[in-house]
């Protein structure tokens, strides 16, 4: 979860990232995931008044705005960053990639429970989209721009309209979320590699 291990994920994910050094100086999205680090180091140290003025000042900064109570792996990038919301219970694996304007937003105002998404490994949130509840988005799927997503995506599978309908292709399958083995997750990650742009 480093800073060289961001700036490298963005070079590979964004092809107008030129240079490092214009990553380090104008990228928002990676600005708004090192700030949420630390207000999460303060989330869990029980000062969250801190943590949460933090990311207000954050959110202002970098028009991101990240609850300190998510959860969020390493070379998670948010591109354009401008109106992502991602909530208070929401969970997002490695390697995701999340547009502009997306909202992991909850359902209900019951405390004590997970009311926010799970994003799960490699997934990718076009801009606009609404994810929203407890709800899985599936290893490697996809959510199109400005879908509305209201029940599980299955594990490489595409999500689009509003609400969103499920369109699968030739990996996916039931399964969501399934990829906690790790040698499954390298066998079909390295299947799946070369055709998932083919969505």
């Amino acid at each position: 979860m480093g800073l060289i291990s961001d700036i490298k994920t963005i070079k590979r994910k964004d092809p107008a990232a030129r240079h490092w050094l214009e990553i380090v100086l104008t990228y928002n999205g990676m600005h708004a995931i090192w700030i949420y680090r630390l207000t999460r180091i303060l989330w869990i140290l029980r000062l969250k008044l801190i943590a949460r003025i933090l990311s207000s000042i954050a959110r202002l900064l970098t028009g991101v705005e990240i609850h300190p109570g998510a959860k969020i792996g390493k070379n998670v990038v948010i591109d354009h960053g401008t109106g992502v919301v991602i909530g208070e219970s929401t969970i997002i694996a490695d390697d995701v990639l999340i547009y502009h304007g997306v909202t992991l937003g909850g359902t209900g105002n019951d405390r004590g429970i997970k009311r926010h998404p799970t994003v799960c490994t490699g997934a990718m949130i076009a801009s606009g989209a609404k994810i929203l509840g407890n709800i899985k988005v599936g290893a490697y799927s996809k959510i199109g721009a400005n879908a509305v997503v209201l029940r599980d995506v299955p594990d490489y599978s595409t999500a689009v309209g509003v609400p969103a309908r499920i369109i699968p292709n030739e990996y996916s399958s039931d399964k969501v979320c399934s990829l906690s083995d790790k040698d499954r997750f390298i066998k079909e990650s390295k299947k799946y590699g070369k055709k998932r742009h083919r969505v």
